[in-house]
């Protein structure tokens, strides 16, 4: 594995493996490597040729008094992982090798930001979607691999990606979950013992919604009070759960078609995210992963 620190070096790097032939697979990622970002190593290796990854803490994500000073930085430690996983590249670049200190540029989709974790954590989106933007012009990938733990992040990259003309395939992976259901998080190590717990209350809060609903349940409102009232029974702060529609990210009355059920909380200081996708079809249901290659005029 080659590790470099400029969009140069990178560019460089990768241009060259390029022409030797091949596609390429990027996986971008904020560091603290667990079994979810390995994942997603394991999925650029088997679709394509060339894989690289980044680690790079984007400050522009993260709102006032959100964790951008202590979250975990661990670089030998995670670029040991990668090499593991068989990564070719990895890109670590210093803050003003991204950021000039002028940028004037913002990337917001209409809608699909404002809502849910939006809602509260107004900018991340739009930080999100500027570093995504900026390192797919540096690395130029074929293909880039995000999990679906994050679904409006990924949902809305898909997006920016298909109206920009960015000539990238999104791929989407599974959540990886911890063995009592816990969405694995870098964020994961700041939980108490106590909160560690009852974390996984939020998962099954979201497994009971969906068995309500192969029941029969399509009340939307119905299978979010039962996501609300288990996370609140195990001491969650819920700030939302919702069942909306992926495509949109707005609330639906009635359970149809691809929906999303999604939530957030706190437990204590640690913000938490999890969610289920289904798609349901008369009376089946199954659970569905969210991407939506259809949006690109990019032929694949």
């Amino acid at each position: 594995m080659r590790t470099v620190t400029t969009p140069d070096e990178a560019r460089r790097l990768i241009g060259e493996m390029r022409e030797r032939g091949g596609t390429v697979g990027f996986v971008p990622t904020m560091g603290a490597l667990h079994a979810g970002h390995e994942s997603l190593v394991r999925m650029a290796r088997e679709r394509t040729d060339i894989v690289v990854s980044s680690i790079f803490v984007n400050p522009r994500q993260f709102g006032p008094g959100e964790d951008f000073e202590r979250y975990p930085r661990m670089i030998e430690r995670d670029s040991a992982a990668l090499e593991r996983l068989g990564c070719d590249v990895l890109f670590v670049p210093a803050r003003g090798s991204i950021y000039s200190g002028d940028d004037r540029t913002t990337i917001t989709i209409a809608g699909l930001g404002d809502r849910l974790c939006g809602a509260s954590r107004p900018g991340h989106f739009e930080g999100v979607l500027l570093v995504v933007a900026k390192l797919f012009n540096v690395v130029r990938p074929d293909a880039a691999f995000f999990g679906q733990k994050d679904a409006q992040q990924a949902v809305i990259i898909q997006r920016m990606t298909a109206d920009l003309d960015m000539p990238v395939r999104i791929y989407i992976g599974p959540t990886v979950r911890e063995p009592d259901g816990l969405a694995m998080s870098s964020r994961n190590a700041y939980l108490e013992p106590g909160a560690r717990e009852r974390a996984p209350a939020m998962r099954r809060g979201l497994l009971e919604a969906m068995e309500v609903v192969r029941r029969g349940e399509r009340d939307a409102r119905a299978a979010e009070r039962i996501v609300r009232d288990r996370m609140r029974e195990a001491g969650f702060e819920v700030e939302y759960a919702e069942v909306v529609d992926p495509a949109t990210m707005e609330p639906v009355g009635r359970i149809d078609g691809i929906v999303l059920i999604a939530a957030a909380g706190r437990l204590g200081r640690t913000r938490l995210i999890d969610n289920i996708a289904l798609r349901v079809e008369g009376g089946d249901v199954a659970e569905t992963l969210l991407e939506f290659p259809g949006w690109s005029r990019y032929e694949w």
